[in-house]
């Protein structure tokens, strides 16, 4: 039973058997990968053999896309996210298909290819991109390398910092090596003086919700118990500042881990990589590793008393399980549905135990402040949100790549000066800001300074801070039907207004000739907003409602 009287009995049964869940999802991963046939004939097999019930093994395996995709002995993950929908107008999913002889979302007949369809893959710099395996084929020829006509292309995400002085990207654009300050940190220095630089640095998480680092830190309450998880599930599409962190410079992000760590009491780490991020996992397995021979983790670090262990684990597909509620039960090995709160996961999270979730941006950024203290990075960026953020500009940009600038700098300066504009002198329809659910900007209204107040008085979201640019050979009904379509395939099924709206919602966008039915379209809209469990059902629509008022008299009645 937990603190707000609801009995859990997938936990009850987990703890009663050592917590056999905490390796289901894995397990499950394996089989999926050969196993003929639906998840029907393989997953209760593999959730019995963990000792537990088969229901066990049927809730992850059909929710998560990775289980549940049919696998021919060549699975192929093409991208269908934004970024990509926006390089090629979505053909070039259709022309996967046709190089593969097989539809999205199946197997061809001698179980030979397979063909799933994927938000995101990190690739939004250079889309369209799949995955053959976990080979990249990258471009607009994503075709002809698929079939062979075309080596297969995997280009690196063009970084720079405009700050002068980067601070998340103190290592891949300013040469630092990681691991400079944990040493010296853990030997002399104290919970307490670390968790006071980072309040001291206003920093607040970088993975969307904005919360105050510190604040959540302490809520934890300094329990040996206590649990962090680094979220490297990165699904907002257009961002790949967690895949660029994760894969170039994952010391710095295990360096964070186990300063937050230190801060906040805690004796054990997860740092979840999403599944399609393939590379990104290899370099966190590596640097892990790495991390363990150099005494940075395990027993008595540095002979400082304090221990610490840290697992590296892999997602399995799932756009709504970043949420960190959902992440939770993902790492339990249950569906990863967004749960109710309170009870916060500081206090009752993973396995009950108090547990805070950052996200691998955030804590990229701690060695820098504990380093060079918490004023420094308050002194940075804008009044009431302080320091730097990673933003990722995709590939319609004259000069795509992923930029650290100041919290603060206009949206314009990062569009124009940095990003160049869009390429061959393309004119902008709309700029999609934070994700699909973040919000839209009109080409007109970019003076707007890149912080979460400013961007929310244009009815948008900093997010991850993506910047998809789509110029006008995209309808504005497409979009629109885009971000509909996303919604109804990443809703985690938990609430039935975002479940039942998200679904109701693209029906609507599908078969309208013109305008909306008003009232039945402004009341879903309303439903999904106030009634939903998460911020995903909540943010659906705001993020229409910007893109309707960003394309004007192109989707008039949309916005209601």
């Amino acid at each position: 039973m937990d603190p707000a009287g609801r009995f859990d009995a997938f936990r009850a049964l987990a703890d009663r058997r050592g917590r056999p869940g905490e390796g289901l999802v894995e397990s499950l991963a394996a089989v999926a990968r050969t196993a003929p046939g639906g998840p029907a004939t393989w997953a209760p097999g593999v959730a019995e053999g963990m000792g537990l019930p088969a229901a066990a093994g049927l809730g992850p395996a059909t929710f998560f896309a990775d289980l549940a995709a049919p696998h021919g002995r060549r699975h192929v993950r093409v991208c269908a996210a934004a970024a990509c929908f926006a390089a090629r107008l979505g053909r070039h999913v259709t022309e996967a298909e046709n190089a593969l002889g097989v539809t999205a979302g199946g197997t061809s007949p001698n179980g030979e290819a397979s063909l799933q369809a994927v938000r995101c893959l990190g690739y939004c710099y250079a889309g369209p991109a799949c995955l053959d395996g976990d080979t990249p084929c990258i471009g607009s020829d994503l075709a002809d390398q698929l079939a062979g006509r075309a080596t297969p292309r995997n280009p690196p995400i063009p970084v720079a910092d405009a700050t002068g002085y980067p601070v998340v990207l103190a290592g891949i654009a300013g040469g630092e090596e990681p691991w400079q300050v944990w040493p010296a940190t853990v030997t002399g220095s104290t919970p307490e003086r670390v968790g006071a630089e980072v309040a001291a640095s206003g920093l607040r998480g970088r993975g969307g919700a904005g919360f105050p680092v510190a604040a959540k830190w302490a809520a934890a309450g300094g329990s040996p118990e206590t649990m962090l998880i680094a979220n490297g599930d990165e699904g907002d599409p257009g961002s790949y500042a967690d895949r660029l962190l994760m894969e170039r410079d994952p010391g710095r992000v295990l360096e964070g881990v186990a300063l937050a760590c230190f801060a906040c009491g805690a004796r054990r780490a997860v740092v979840l990589v999403r599944s399609e991020y393939p590379r990104a996992l290899a370099s966190m397995l590596a640097a892990l590793g790495q991390a363990y021979a150099d005494g940075h983790l395990g027993r008595d670090i540095h002979g400082s008393g304090v221990d610490l262990d840290v697992e590296v684990v892999e997602g399995a597909g799932s756009y709504v399980a970043g949420e960190e509620t959902a992440l939770i039960a993902s790492l339990e090995g249950g569906r990863g549905c967004a749960r109710p709160r309170p009870p916060y996961p500081v206090q009752h999270g993973l396995w009950d135990l108090p547990t805070v979730v950052n996200n691998v941006e955030t804590l990229a950024a701690v060695p820098w402040i504990v380093r060079h203290g918490g004023r420094a990075y308050a002194s940075r960026g804008a009044p009431g949100e302080a320091g730097t953020k990673l933003v990722c500009l995709s590939e319609r940009f004259a000069r795509p790549g992923c930029h650290e600038v100041e919290l603060g700098t206009p949206v314009s300066r990062i569009v124009e000066d940095l990003g160049g504009g869009l390429k061959d002198g393309a004119e902008p329809l709309v700029f999609q800001v934070g994700g699909p659910l973040g919000g839209f900007l009109a080409p007109g209204v970019l003076d707007v300074p890149l912080t979460e107040a400013a961007l929310a008085g244009r009815g948008a979201a900093l997010g991850h801070a993506g910047l998809v640019a789509f110029d006008h050979r995209v309808e504005p009904e497409d979009v629109l039907r885009h971000v509909w379509e996303f919604a109804a395939a990443e809703s985690c099924g938990a609430c039935s207004p975002c479940r039942v709206g998200s679904r109701r919602g693209l029906e609507l966008v599908q078969g309208a000739a013109s305008e909306p039915a008003a009232e039945e379209y402004g009341r879903l809209l309303r439903v999904m907003g106030e009634a939903s469990l998460c911020a995903f059902g909540r943010r659906v629509p705001p993020a229409v409602r910007s893109l309707a008022r960003a394309c004007g008299d192109h989707l008039t009645g949309w916005d209601r």
